[in-house]
């Protein structure tokens, strides 16, 4: 009992490999098996021996599979042909029912992002920040979002109407049905050659349900071991026609999924808090220790007015009192705290907002409704409609909103609440304007110095620190998908084959925003004393609502394709026949993600927008040459021209080698291109953002006798779309090898190198302009050499003069930058995948499935102002740190599933690892002279770590487990258990601090912790 309590402990704090393979491997190692993957899971297409297998197991499946009816050709994503050789030249991992259901996933996010190959700037559901929060995607290689291109039945879908990080399109995969997925194909390979544009990463192709006779419908439920994250799942499918004795069949899908809220007070420390010191690490919250840091009830200090009417006109420099005061002493829920020493004295009401606000999990739930027809048109002539709806809809709560804002962006600094800080006038009045010469004019209640200096009301401001506690902020959004698809398929004349497809998708996005401030309203609450700062219980609705109404935008997308292509065995070889492809697309996209906040009236809104719509005409072929049985030849290319007037031709080379029957070698080389997205080429798209920002130390010397002008702040860049921009490029290759020695176990091992190249950035030289202008002492001769830094470049915003240094260089708030190609990334590693399927004994079978990932190199190139080379290295640190999701790269990802089968039972435990991660950052390092990156200890994202140890960011291991029983041949019943030892997210102190201390993208199932669900099936 201590050995086994001691091996759940080393998992549960997922530190030992050796603990994972020795608790999993043992089943197998009794049976003298390997830990290996079931046959219809295949890396490669099957050889005969597989193919018998797999037959094997089909005939132990439940009678009522025969419901089923897939029919047709075997379709590989990668190629145009069907059934041939050329299917297991690129590196493809599949996700079959049987996987997917021994896993107990349910959705298409967790489907796609469980594969190993998944990388830097996946997104997560658990990412509630940026522009993406509430989507998730997939990033094969790394090499972001906008480099895999994801399918459904091989056609593409509507992007999500909101760009990641400003620029980077994607099809999000909360907004796709799940349950009509009939299997899931990765191909992780460049296959510019077949799809076009934005394969570059790899290829995710959501293969459907072609048939469906009778009934099937399914019911799922649980919650987390805490109670909360509640998820329930319902589906049902029934259809109509035998289409092998009919010649048609018609079936409707429908599904509900819903998935709850998880607070991060609930999972407590260290995922709820910034103070870290029981880690050894420095407290970052400052919502505890400092007056000058807003919280719910508010603080005060007293400076003067420059503008009776205006509260953002408050006093610049140090305020008249060093003494800041609570407005209401006795409102403190959680106990204050005193400060009695430097600028800012006093008591304060002491917070920790990570844990009264934030979320790990949002609220989520989606449904959908799908229905097929396929029908025979002729013994050779097949025919097919599919139409479907989805909604997805996604509720995110967070902190309250600051009063404390920068100006909206490209609004004037005047519009800064947060600089020199905004205030609260000494007289109100009904108007809100002149108020200290009113007639109905009052002392605000809200200004405790109000009455001392009624008679200097210029004297009396109340600088104020507060959150608007009384008002929630969050956002809902949803998106809903609509898709229809028609296509034929056949052949004609001498051995002619054709397809014909077409397809219609559109996005409708919206998004209403809670919380967010609007300024004049604010204002002339502030004015009027409409709002109670003193008790803010008290305020009516009405008032909240002037102060913060809910801001809705409308955003949408489309894509309408129409895809044709001919093939023909047109010689026989040796090996088998040549075959020929060549095809055609005609592809129509539109985008128009609406600026949030287009009048610039309200704080903290994004406002980002992009717009335009394009026609992409491509042309295509392919060639498939075995010329000796032993040696297949692949051959491709396609030709794209898009109607903003760029070109690309995209050429592919496969090669596969078979001397004897238990192993092959393969490999491959491509060619590819990434579009400019809409953002990035279109002049009427803009991306906005704000960064921190210290002044250097020329600046602060400058200015003497005022900290609040040299402190850190926000500055700000901006970027419009280039219609110069050209297509990002790729080259990609691929080495690998299939060994099969035995009928029940196959292995794949293949190396990838791809290198993408004239990356399409933001602003590259963005420190560099930042530092030009701040090397000057005037605002002229700063933006003189902000612009010489390069086209593009200016000055957009400068900030007033400092009061008490007026001839001092004022501060940058807003520049331009431009959207260039420049610099090209490396991304290099080994994929290893096995598969095994032993027959046992009568009955009895073990099948079991490894995927693993080990990322080699993956490192951004790029030059500093001196044109010598930097090379960011981002292998097994948290770089690219500047990525919305700001995951890292894990240097190793894998997955290991096993399952025994006996008679009607099965037990499956699927394995999950992730690598240990250095918490530091290339892009977050100032290289040296000679272009070197210290990505050394004292480099870390870690706040002052007191140890090497803490400078990592340990291995995560988690195990799920899933039970079934087939009751008879029409009722199955489940139970589930994820994360099965309750391992805990690794402590990762570098991550985001709106996502304290963990990171999502790799280590969510920790953060959750043990999930039960249990669930039933019947067919009929």
């Amino acid at each position: 009992m201590t050995i086994v309590s001691s091996a759940l402990s080393t998992l549960r704090h997922g530190i030992s490999t050796a603990a994972l393979l020795t608790a999993f491997a043992a089943p197998a190692y009794a049976q003298s098996t390997a830990p290996v993957q079931s046959t219809t899971d295949q890396t490669t297409p099957a050889t005969p021996a597989q193919q018998d297998i797999q037959s094997q197991e089909e005939s132990t499946a439940p009678a009522a599979q025969s419901n089923q009816s897939q029919g047709g050709d075997i379709v590989v994503t990668g190629t145009l042909f069907r059934n041939s050789n050329a299917t297991s030249l690129s590196p493809l991992t599949v996700l079959t029912t049987e996987t997917l259901q021994r896993a107990n996933i349910t959705t298409v996010n967790d489907a796609i992002r469980s594969v190993s190959a998944d990388s830097a700037g996946s997104i997560s559901t658990g990412f509630r920040n940026g522009f993406s929060a509430g989507g998730a995607a997939v990033s094969l290689r790394g090499l972001g979002v906008s480099s895999t291109v994801v399918l459904i039945d091989g056609l593409r879908s509507a992007n999500f109407p909101l760009n990641d990080d400003g620029h980077n399109a994607y099809v999000d995969l909360n907004s796709i049905p799940f349950s009509i997925v009939d299997r899931v194909e990765v191909l992780k390979d460049g296959a510019s050659s077949t799809y076009g544009a934005d394969a570059i990463g790899g290829v995710v192709n959501l293969i459907t349900k072609k048939h469906f006779k009778g009934l099937e419908a399914s019911a799922q439920g649980g919650a987390t071991e805490k109670g909360d994250g509640s998820h329930y799942r319902a589906t049902m499918t029934a259809g109509y026609g035998d289409y092998q004795e009919q010649g048609f069949n018609f079936y409707l899908n429908g599904e509900y999924t819903y998935d709850g809220y998880i607070t991060n007070n609930s999972r407590g420390y260290p995922f709820n808090t910034l103070d870290l010191r029981p880690s050894g690490l420095t407290d970052r919250n400052r919502n505890d220790d400092s007056l000058t840091t807003s919280n719910p009830q508010a603080v005060v200090v007293r400076v003067g007015q420059s503008d009776l009417n205006n509260p953002l006109a408050g006093g610049i420099g140090t305020p008249l009192t060093p003494n800041y005061q609570l407005l209401n002493p006795n409102s403190c829920p959680y106990g204050t705290f005193t400060v009695t020493s430097g600028a800012a004295q006093g008591t304060g009401c002491a917070h920790n907002i990570a844990d009264e606000y934030n979320i790990i999990q949002p609220r989520q739930q989606r449904y959908s409704a799908t229905g097929r027809l396929s029908v025979r048109l002729a013994d050779n002539i097949e025919a097919y409609a599919t139409g479907s709806f989805s909604r997805s809809e996604v509720s995110i709560t967070g902190a309250p909103s600051n009063i404390r804002q920068t100006q909206p962006f490209g609004g004037s600094a005047a519009l800064a609440s947060s600089n020199p800080g905004i205030v609260l006038p000494v007289y109100i009045c009904s108007a809100g304007t002149n108020c200290a010469t009113a007639t109905d004019r009052q002392l605000n209640p809200n200004n405790p110095y109000a009455a001392a200096y009624a008679a200097n009301p210029g004297q009396g401001a109340a600088r104020i620190f507060y959150l608007f506690g009384d008002i929630p902020g969050g956002s809902d959004r949803y998106v809903n998908v609509y898709r229809a698809t028609t296509g034929v398929s056949g052949t004609f004349g001498d051995g002619f084959g054709f397809r014909l497809d077409g397809v219609y998708a559109r996005d409708d996005f919206s998004v209403t925003q809670h919380g967010a401030l609007n300024i004049q309203g604010l204002l002339r609450a502030i004015n009027t004393g409409a709002y109670n700062f003193v008790n803010p219980q008290l305020n009516t609705q009405a008032v909240r609502n002037q102060i913060s109404p809910d801001v809705t935008t409308k955003s949408y997308s489309t894509t309408a394709a129409i895809d044709g292509s001919i093939t023909k065995a047109v010689l026989a070889l040796p090996g088998g026949d040549l075959n020929f492809a060549i095809g055609g697309q005609v592809r129509r996209e539109t985008l128009l993600n609406r600026n949030q906040n287009a009048g610039l009236n309200f704080y903290a809104l994004n406002t980002s927008s992009a717009t335009g719509r394009h026609t992409v005409t491509a042309g295509f072929f392919e060639i498939d040459a075995p010329i000796v049985k032993a040696l297949d030849v692949n051959v491709s290319g396609r030709y794209d021209h898009y109607s903003e007037g760029y070109n690309h031709f995209s050429p592919k080379v496969g090669v596969k080698f078979t001397p004897v029957q238990q192993i092959s070698f393969r490999g491959t080389y491509a060619e590819g291109f990434r579009a400019p997205t809409f953002a990035e080429s279109n002049p009427g798209s803009s991306y906005a953002g704000f960064s921190s920002f210290t002044p250097p130390a020329s600046f602060v010397a400058a200015h003497p006798g005022n900290a609040s002008y040299t402190t850190s702040y926000n500055i700000g860049s901006g970027a419009t779309g280039n219609p110069n921009v050209n297509p990002e490029v790729s080259r990609s290759v691929t080495l690998g090898t299939i060994f099969q020695p035995v009928r029940w176990f196959s292995l794949s091992v293949d190396y990838y190198n791809i290198k993408k190249s004239n990356l399409i950035v933001s602003g590259p030289r963005r420190a560099d302009a930042i530092a030009a202008y701040y090397s000057q002492t005037n605002s002229t001769a700063g933006c003189n050499a902000l612009a010489a830094v390069g086209a593009g470049y200016s000055c957009n915003v400068i900030d007033a003069p400092d009061p008490s240094n007026p001839n001092a260089l004022p501060r940058l708030l807003v520049f331009n930058v431009p959207y260039v190609n420049a610099n090209y990334e490396v991304s290099s590693g080994l994929d290893f995948q096995a598969t095994a399927n032993v027959p046992l004994a009568d009955g009895v079978r073990f099948t079991s499935r490894l995927d693993v990932t080990d990322v080699l190199r993956f490192d951004l190139v790029t030059q500093n102002a001196a044109g010598v080379r930097v090379v960011q290295k981002y292998a097994g640190t948290l770089g690219p740190y500047e990525l919305s999701s700001g995951g890292g790269t894990p240097r190793i990802r894998g997955n290991w599933q096993n399952t025994i089968e006996a008679g009607p039972y099965s037990l499956t435990a699927t394995t999950y690892y992730v690598g240990r991660i250095k918490q530091v950052a290339a892009d977050e390092i100032t290289p040296d002279s000679t272009g070197f990156i210290d990505l050394s200890c004292k480099n870390s994202l870690s706040p002052t770590q007191t140890g090497p140890s803490q400078c990592y960011v340990r291995p995560f291991i988690y195990v799920d487990l899933n039970a079934g029983v087939q009751v008879n041949d029409q009722f199955r019943f489940f139970i589930n258990v994820q994360n099965l030892t309750n391992a805990h997210a690794p402590l990762a102190a570098g991550a985001y601090t709106s996502n304290p201390n963990y990171l999502s993208s790799w280590h969510y199932a920790g953060l959750v912790g043990r999930n039960f669900s249990a669930g039933a099936s019947f067919k009929f």
